[in-house]
């Protein structure tokens, strides 16, 4: 079996043709070579992964290189090159910093500086990690760096340019490297699929291209593993599986949430993300990034801008023609300010889920200046007949003959709040008695007195009605409409009522019956010890209630069971507290009603020393257990 190598160093690049991303910097150091000025010292920066040590080898390689292309191309087959190659090069020396930091191994490289090449024209000296270099070798390889021999030349590479002195940078040509761009690295890794006979589509590319955040050898190391995962045949769903990668599917689904006004489907798409284990963080990263790519989109134009494959397009294409610039304008508002909230808030998940609300609302917002108003009352129907009043003489009050109350009958009772004229004002009418409820009742002859309708009363105009006491007037006159109680609506329902009613039908549920008859001890005792177990959720409690000492007695024709706590703390808490609720669920387990419950304190003389050793404990076994001092006596064992 042949040792496998990885892509990321079976695929190096050993020319500058072959540098992914970095065309810029090939053409100018191949031209420096060609006209003759090299520098002494080169500086070689950028981010992980983008090619700062694979180019300083190239171009070291190009430097000695005895047959360079007619494009200063390293040819590879000339001893300077192969001696490279197989590690064993005298003009081409490799220094790590991070292990080879101290003043003593910079003095150590420049007595060697001053040694010439045995092979080609230049000493190559590339210093890999250079910023790990300390302070004082810093200002050590200063003089050496500034004037080397004329053969020796300096090749610096780094990750962070920042931790380098300005005067090493004062004495260097600097590159400033990119990041790969994701069209450069989906196609590097298109070709190597291709040499490894991986089959594998383009989204999964661009994931995997993403992923690497611009380094060509995270891409590297991640086809690696991706391959590893599934195969030569390779899924997109596979790979967002292995990769853990939120799918695109999510962020166009949840846009479309937005769009909608439905917060709920938002919700639950949101939780299931959570439970697959996504750190909220980064779904807060991903919908911004979706909503920057559909403002992209919306322009048109900006395709460069956009670095997704061409069926991802297309849906962006479709979605942004549904979203005004406005929505997305503000909804990237809303997800820029949840990210940069995120770490202060007490409640993440919240956090994230108020935002996403907030964005189901950008489209369809509830209008929350409009009041709230109960319903009204709808007016009474319109009487179909007048009906027959009896009448007595204009002296006595009339009272009707009480009657079975039915759903035909109704009470009409005159209000002391009703205006009246002067003269009626003496005078109150008695409840009247009128049969079919929605007519109105006729007047009586008593004296003048002003009814409000329903009408009239929500308008507050009230009209006296004068009567002359006569019959004849009496039936003439309009009779005064019967004020009807007001129809329970739901805003006339209090919350104290409701919960009321809730907890009555709750107790009514839960109701046992329970016999007058007054429990053994063997029950009470027995029911006692499975209390504990039910206030489980209550842990300190559970633990109080059983490690209490209790006793039971008759008192007052009850059986009273008195459990003892620790401290008056307890007492008082489980009295205010818990006392009544314990004695209740203690009745139901028995069966009885002649049971009472009561919490104390454990005397002083109680709470006396425990026993610590060995032998206090034995002692105090020996003196509760009488058996255990009969077992010591007979097999003569030694309690010490």
């Amino acid at each position: 079996m042949s040792e496998y190598i990885v892509s990321a160093r079976k695929y190096r690049p050993d020319s500058f043709e072959s540098l992914i991303g970095q065309d810029n910097i090939a053409q100018t150091l191949k031209n420096s070579i060609i006209r003759g000025k090299l520098a002494h010292a080169y500086l070689f920066c950028g981010p992980r992964g983008v090619g700062n040590t694979t180019t300083a080898r190239i171009f070291a390689k190009a430097i000695n290189c005895s047959n360079p292309s007619p494009d200063m191309e390293p040819c590879g087959e000339c001893e300077s090159c192969r001696s490279f190659q197989e590690g064993r090069s005298y003009c081409i020396h490799e220094l790590d910093a991070a292990s080879n930091n101290g003043v003593d191994d910079i003095k150590n490289l420049m007595d060697q500086v001053q040694i010439p090449p045995q092979v080609g024209k230049y000493s190559v000296y590339i210093i890999d990690e250079v910023h790990m270099l300390s302070t004082a070798a810093f200002n050590a390889f200063l003089k050496t760096l500034e004037e080397p021999p004329a053969h020796a030349i300096f090749i610096l590479a780094t990750t962070e340019k920042h931790k380098i002195l300005p005067t090493i940078l004062s004495r260097c040509q600097t590159y400033d490297f990119n990041r790969i761009s994701v069209p450069d690295i989906v196609s590097n890794l298109r070709m190597i699929a291709g040499k490894e006979g991986v089959n594998i589509d383009d989204e999964s590319l661009h994931v995997i291209a993403q992923k690497a955040d611009g380094a060509m050898r995270d891409a590297l190391t991640i086809f690696d593993q991706t391959v590893a995962f599934c195969g030569t045949d390779v899924k997109y769903e596979e790979v967002l599986k292995n990769l853990n990668v939120l799918d695109y599917d999510y962020s166009f689904n949840l846009v479309d949430a937005f769009l909608a006004g439905d917060y709920g489907t938002a919700l639950l798409k949101f939780d299931e993300i959570l439970s697959k284990g996504f750190n909220a963080l980064h779904f807060c990263a991903a919908l911004s990034s979706h909503f920057r790519d559909l403002m992209v989109t919306k322009n048109g134009g900006l395709d460069a801008l956009l670095e997704l494959p061409d069926s991802l397009k297309a849906r962006y294409v479709e979605q942004a023609s549904r979203c005004s610039l406005k929505f997305l304008y503000d909804a990237l508002a809303v997800t820029t300010a949840c990210e940069a909230g995120y770490k202060q808030a007490v409640n993440p998940r919240l956090h994230i889920e108020f935002a996403l609300m907030k964005l189901s609302f950008l489209m369809k917002a509830p209008d929350a200046s409009r009041p709230v108003s109960a319903p009204v009352s709808q007016p009474a129907p319109k009487p179909v007949a007048e009906p027959v009043v009896r009448q007595s003489s204009p002296a006595t009050v009339p009272v009707a003959e009480p009657v079975e109350p039915s759903s035909s009958v109704v009470k009409v009772v005159s209000e002391p709040a009703v205006r009246q004229s002067p003269e009626s004002a003496a005078t109150v009418s008695e409840p009247v008695e009128v049969t079919a409820a929605p007519v109105r009742p006729a007047a009586t002859s008593t004296g003048t007195i002003a009814e409000k309708s329903d009408l009239e009363a929500a308008e507050g105009n009230v009209k006296p009605v004068e009567s002359t006491g006569s019959p004849a007037a009496a039936a003439e006159s309009p009779a005064p409409r019967a004020r009807r109680k007001p129809a329970k609506t739901g805003a006339a329902l209090s919350l104290n009522s409701i919960m009321q009613e809730e907890e009555t039908k709750k107790v009514e549920k839960q109701a046992v019956v329970i016999e007058d008859a007054i429990p053994d001890d063997e029950v009470l005792l027995n029911a006692w010890k499975t209390v504990p177990a039910e206030y489980a959720s209550s842990p300190r409690l559970a633990n109080t209630l059983q490690n209490a000492d209790f006793s039971v007695e008759m008192k007052d024709g009850y059986k009273l069971l008195t459990f003892n706590v620790s401290n008056d703390a307890q007492e008082k808490w489980i009295r205010a507290n818990r006392l009544m609720d314990l004695e209740g669920n203690l009745q139901k387990k028995v069966g009885s009603s002649k049971l009472r419950l009561e919490v104390g304190v454990v005397p002083m003389a109680d709470k006396g020393v425990q026993p610590y050793t060995d032998q206090e404990k034995a002692t105090a076994l020996m003196g509760q257990n009488g058996e255990v001092q009969n077992l010591i006596k007979d097999f003569g064992l030694e309690t010490k």
